[in-house]
């Protein structure tokens, strides 16, 4: 046995460094070319393809990359054209022409010669010496291939013409909003962005191979798909190995005489892993590489793919990783590339995006309407990343064109054969948010099931389709929604409208849900535009719209407060995109999270929501480490009923840990705090054995807050000792046994009043009726997505305030609106204060980028020889009840009896008029109203 071993191994050797050793036949045609814009649609007419070009141009690359195409004209304004995506510097949407010349090698005679276009927008045809290739292409996904054996000889130079159009070819989206095809993302760029090659290849080969893991069987399932060009059957030998990448160990070699019919023809292999197989997941993300050798005669044919050894596959409302259950942890990718305008084709732009999204502590991409080439797969494999990837389509008219259909079929059959065996494409949707004939996706998705059975799929990433969208449709397997019939999975539709709480879920919302749910677009809390970012945009994108934003702030003399508009508006974002997390997680029936967005979005209206800028940069707004605190394969999370307190009540609270990791944690002890600024108020720990899964009630904690004499934040730890995994969170205290002393303020609901007052030098809190006067309906949460795509939002940015200056010395706040602020914003109007000349605002609102008004909600000045705080929240009803306006009203009256108090004079009082009229009582905006 020992020299039978010895002897396969030799043989094994000698076969890899044969197989290596042999050069694929390869012509790289990138480099000089010449090209000429068609965009009078003469080029055909005109025999252009009889013809070469005078302008020259590298390819891969675009005419936007060339400066070629219409200039831009457009200057900064806050117009809907401007503010609506980036704009490209030079653009072209037309017919292009590409010529260059090629020497065919001597050697080549005989050999099938194919053309490889990877990567182009949207339609091709090839001319050889004037002479056209007999085929088309048009995807948007794949690269395009060309059969030339006809028209390339050995040992020729020939001209080889290239007309590139990329006009909209099929009815694939709403304005041009489907990712494939944008302007909003990616741009619909004219030329090739990928390799170039023409392959030479015997008239026996292997055309392609497609590997289906076996993980119980310990077998590779392999599909060799064989064109044989010489008209008549033969007999060959396959030559199959594999290798593991991460350590270069070999597989045993499979030998096996085939019988190969003329034309195109498929044998299937079942290939033995041995039972030392490595599988693939996030946390080993194990590859293979397949090597695999034809030989027929003379003829001779090689082929090489990775693989990885897994089944992502589910167990009721439960998606799996091999057995084990698994958390998505996501954000979209959506084709955002600034510098280029389109995606990346080589590994190390896509190992940015990768690498900094597993830093921050996601295990998973999803592609919105659109799937991404080769080298972001092969990244993800190698990082372990899950991936959903999308047909090229969002239209709300699936089904009405059979020619649309047709390409989405092709489409989808080009996706499985070149990206179908990469194991991060784990999950597959027809598309995003798709409406029509629901029938038509179901077909079609099924038809893809029966092809190839190594994906999950979905009809369509949620829907607005009337009768779906709230349940999966019966042949998913799973579900991606942001509602389902029985409630919300996401916080848009709570966190404005139901007071703040931590012990809630969404279980009740899935109950019943018998496929994985993933939460769709979770998050979308706009962050006002970080003006310093424009000088990032050095390629083929002006940032008008954020130009646009800093004229407009220079001009109104606010462009000093930008930087504190970022960070403010940021801040609030990173709260509420922390407990969407959070909510998903503990949610027992949901299998993950999309969120949109970790990164901006600088389209469909300059949507900057995410915490990284469009690069991919960190904002500066939380770090990394403190982002994966909530965002982690082990996350501790605390249920506690709500953010504010009385110092005579508990803090009450739950221990859970949701553990999506690899192994169970054994006997782990957990550190627990409570703290404030100066010293730690309760402390303990516990043991506990955390199973892989939700585990809940894992500690309990009944902690009296009666120590806690004055107004204070204190901050909850949660440490697993001898981990990286903590997370913590915030809570305000206030005592309970104080009174409200006005001492010499006089407290006024009327204007007129309060003027008067003030005419007779006295202090004044005018506090109106906020339900009453003109302003912005108050809101907790910001604005959604984008005040340009979604106008008729209320639309402000969260507070912004100096947390020392002495109106809050008895109101602990950060610069930023935190929880403790919800109930003051709900209870309010936002008042408009542009018109006031003089005075300052203590608490201001920070206004949407579409209007950079300056508002506030707490407001100070002086009016003759009286001094006015100006408060348009709730200071009056149930003060008992509300113990944070209560707090609110003390710290006020404190500073304002005190000789701190001397605020700016206000030289026009009478504006106080117009911005107090009194208006109809406002009803509060639903959280679907957006739409």
């Amino acid at each position: 046995m020992q020299i039978k071993h010895i002897v396969t191994s030799v043989l094994l050797i000698l076969f890899l460094s044969s197989w290596d050793s042999k050069d694929k036949l390869v012509m790289n045609i990138a480099g000089d070319w010449t090209v000429q814009l068609d965009s009078a649609d003469i080029g055909l007419k005109k025999g252009w393809q009889n013809r070469s070009f005078i302008q020259p141009m590298k390819l891969p690359g675009t005419t936007d990359d060339a400066g070629l195409g219409v200039a831009n004209k457009l200057k900064p304004s806050l117009e809907k054209l401007q503010m609506s995506h980036l704009t490209r510097k030079n653009s072209y949407v037309g017919a292009a022409w590409y010529s260059r010349e090629i020497t065919i090698p001597k050697n080549w005679k005989g050999k099938e010669l194919l053309l490889k276009l990877e990567r182009v927008i949207w339609k091709t045809n090839v001319w050889i010496d004037g002479k056209q290739v007999e085929t088309e292409q048009n995807s948007l996904i794949a690269p395009h291939y060309f059969d030339l054996s006809k028209y390339l000889i050995a040992g020729k130079t020939h001209r080889i013409t290239i007309r590139v159009d990329n006009r909209k070819l099929f009815d694939i989206s709403v304005d041009n909003m489907a990712h494939a095809y944008t302007n909003h993302t990616q741009i619909i760029w004219n030329g090739v962005i990928g390799k170039m090659e023409i392959e030479a290849f015997d008239v026996v080969r292997i055309a392609s191979v497609q590997v289906k893991s076996d993980i119980n069987a310990k077998k590779a399932k392999l599909a060799f798909a064989l064109n044989n060009n010489t008209r008549k059957a033969a007999k060959g030998v396959l030559i199959v190995t594999a290798v593991n990448k991460k350590n270069k160990i070999a597989i045993e070699t499979l030998e096996k005489k085939i019988q190969i019919n003329a034309g195109q023809s498929v044998v299937e292999v079942d290939y033995d892993m041995g039972k030392d197989v490595k599988l693939w997941s996030e946390f080993s993300p194990e590859l293979y590489e397949l090597k695999a050798e034809l030989k027929v005669g003379k003829n001779n044919s090689q082929i090489s793919v990775d693989f990885g050894m897994r089944n992502f596959s589910k167990k009721g409302s439960v998606l799996t990783i091999n057995g084990q259950p698994v958390f998505l942890r996501g954000t979209l990718e959506c084709d955002i590339f600034p510098l280029t305008g389109y995606t990346p084709m080589d590994k190390e732009g896509w190992q940015k995006v990768f690498g900094t999204a597993k830093n921050w502590g996601l295990n998973h991409l999803r592609f919105h309407s659109w799937c991404p080439p080769k080298a972001a797969f092969e990244v993800a494999d190698e990082m372990g990343f899950y991936l959903q990837v999308e047909l090229p389509v969002w239209t709300l008219k699936i089904g009405e064109d059979q020619k649309t259909t047709d390409f989405l079929y092709a489409e989808a059959q080009r996706m499985i054969d070149e990206y179908g065996n990469h194991p991060s494409f784990c999950m597959w949707s027809m598309g995003n948010e798709l409406q029509g004939d629901m029938t038509v996706l179901t077909k079609l998705m099924n038809s893809l099931k029966a092809k190839d059975e190594r994906h999950l799929y979905t009809t369509t990433s949620f829907t607005f389709e009337k009768g779906h969208g709230d349940w999966p449709e019966p042949e998913d397997d799973f579900f991606i929604t942001q509602w389902t019939k029985k409630g919300w999975v996401r916080g848009q539709g709570v966190f404005n409208s139901e007071s703040p709480t931590f012990n809630k879920d969404y279980v009740a919302s899935v109950e019943g849900m018998t496929v994985p749910l993933i939460t769709h677009e979770i998050g979308q809390y706009a962050v006002y535009p970080k003006i310093d970012e424009i000088s990032k945009y050095t390629g083929v994108l002006e940032p008008i719209n954020f130009k646009s934003v800093k004229e407009d702030l220079e001009r109104k003399g606010l462009i000093h407060k930008a930087a504190d508009f970022t960070k403010a508006s940021g801040k609030l974002a990173v709260i509420l995109y922390k407990e969407e997390i959070e909510r998903a997680l503990k949610t027992a029936g949901i299998s993950g999270f999309q969120l949109l967005d970790l990164h901006d979005f600088p389209g469909q209206g300059t949507a900057l929501v995410g915490l990284l800028d469009a690069f991919w940069d960190s904002k500066g707004l939380i770090s990394a480490d403190e982002f994966r605190s909530f965002s982690a394969p082990v996350v501790p999370l605390m249920r506690f009923a709500k953010a504010t307190y009385t110092n005579n009540e508990f803090f009450t609270a739950s221990l859970d840990v949701s553990n999506y990791s690899d192994s169970s944690l054994n006997n782990q002890e957990i550190e627990w705090s409570i703290s404030d600024d100066d010293s730690v108020i309760a402390s303990g720990s516990t043991k506990a054995a955390i199973s892989i899964g939700y585990n809940h009630k894992i500690l309990d904690l009944n902690e009296s807050l009666l120590k806690i004499t004055k107004a204070s934040k204190l901050t909850i730890k949660v440490n697993l000792k001898g981990t990286n995994y903590t997370n913590k969170w915030n809570i305000w205290v206030y005592p309970q046994k104080q009174s409200i002393d006005y001492g010499k303020v006089v407290y006024t609901r009327n204007l007129d009043e309060a003027i008067k007052l003030l005419n007779a030098g006295k202090k004044v809190l005018l506090n109106p009726d906020w339900k009453k006067i003109k302003g912005i309906e108050g809101k907790f949460v910001p604005v959604f997505w984008s005040p340009i795509h979604f106008p008729k939002q209320a639309g402000t940015m969260g507070i912004l305030c100096n947390p020392i200056h002495k109106v809050f010395a008895d109101f602990p706040t950060d610069m930023n609106t935190d929880w403790q602020w919800w109930d003051l914003n709900v209870n309010s109007t936002t008042l408009i204060v542009d018109s006031i000349d003089g005075g300052s605002p203590l608490v201001e609102m920070v206004d949407n980028f579409a209007n950079n008004r300056r508002l506030a909600s707490l407001f100070e000045g002086s009016i003759g020889s009286g001094k006015l705080v100006l408060a348009s929240f709730d200071l009056a009803n149930d003060l008992e009840k509300r113990p944070v306006a209560k707090q609110m009203l003390v710290s006020i009256l404190n500073y304002m009896n005190s000789s701190s108090f001397n605020p700016d004079t206000i030289k026009n009082p009478d504006a106080l008029k117009l911005i107090l009229k009194k208006e109809k009582e406002k009803t509060a905006e639903k959280p679907t109203s957006i739409y």
